[in-house]
């Protein structure tokens, strides 16, 4: 008998919005030569920092103290959170299954993301009005694969854990929400997704 289920969790990014952090790095480089190159070095080697903004665990104030410094604070903290920000595209095929699917189940977005991203990257994005809910890692404090990001899904929608099923490009996060008891889609692109949710008699 396969599987019922009464909630779809999206994750946000590579999903419903590709990023591409190339476009910053360009916009820094003709600011000065080579300052997004060095930019992005520092910050993967610094990735620590990107986590425990995500995860609430660091102020915006703090976060952007130690973005300008990285840029040698040769652009001011409002290009600096535009240009980190508008690195974002829409999935348009993904983001128009989601009026369809919201007829029969409800919708939750669950993502590792950021105050910064949030209100200078994707907050005006038309498809999130057809989520019932938005879990964010900085709101909750919790970044995937941990338990409690997941558990915050299931306080809001108050149902079982194998009634949700989980879609993500990383592993590692579809393999979090499967320990919990979730089903999970690892995604590929739209064509595998839509492969999947009819495999799954969800489409």
């Amino acid at each position: 008998m396969k599987r019922k289920y009464s909630v779809i969790v999206f994750d946000l990014g590579n999903v419903l919005i590709p990023f591409d952090y190339s476009i910053a790095v360009n916009k820094l480089n003709k600011i000065e030569a080579r300052l997004g190159d060095d930019f992005i070095d520092s910050y993967k080697r610094n990735y620590h920092i990107h986590r425990a903004f995500e995860r609430g665990d660091m102020s915006e104030k703090e976060f952007l103290d130690s973005m300008l410094n990285i840029v040698d604070h040769k652009i001011d903290a409002e290009t600096f959170c535009r240009y980190y920000s508008e690195i974002f595209t829409v999935n348009e095929d993904v983001a128009a299954l989601l009026p369809i699917l919201k007829k029969k189940y409800m919708l939750v977005l669950l993502s590792n993301t950021n105050s910064i991203h949030y209100r200078y990257g994707y907050q005006h994005y038309e498809f999130l009005k057809h989520f019932d809910k938005l879990i964010l890692s900085h709101e909750v404090n919790a970044v995937k694969p941990e338990e409690k990001i997941y558990r915050a899904v299931e306080a809001f929608t108050l149902k079982a854990s194998e009634e949700h099923i989980f879609i993500d490009d990383i592993k590692e996060y579809v393999d979090g929400a499967k320990n919990i008891g979730w089903d999970a889609i690892q995604f590929k692109g739209y064509d595998d997704l839509i492969k999947d949710l009819k495999q799954k008699d969800i489409l």
